[in-house]
């Protein structure tokens, strides 16, 4: 079902800081660059910024080959929507689900 936790987002205040201290902390420029987002890549890994992530309460995506499936297969099994799937841009999506226990697990698909 799932191809591994590949996409961490810290929640920060301010980007621009967070911005430089993480480039200076992975050592490349991000690879995205944007208000709402900015993304690193490291190998196969996405490390991203959020400023609006202490909203979202998460921190991780679940890489999963078919985000509709996966989404469709975790509501079969008692969880519950957060998020639809969302197009975030590049043509990666993402969507979110609360498990039983209101653990917040969160899916993404790459183009």
């Amino acid at each position: 079902m799932n191809q591994g936790m590949r996409t961490i987002i810290y929640p920060v205040a301010d980007i621009a800081r967070a911005k430089m201290l993480y480039t200076t902390l992975l050592g490349v420029e991000p690879y995205t660059d944007n208000p709402y987002y900015v993304g690193f890549r490291l190998g196969d890994q996405e490390f991203g910024l959020d400023p609006n992530g202490h909203k979202a309460g998460m921190t991780g995506y679940y890489d999963v080959a078919d985000i509709r499936g996966t989404l469709a297969s975790l509501l079969a099994a008692g969880a519950q929507v957060l998020q639809e799937v969302k197009d975030v841009g590049g043509g990666k999506l993402i969507a979110s689900v609360k498990d039983p226990d209101g653990n917040i697990i969160g899916l993404s698909q790459s183009a």
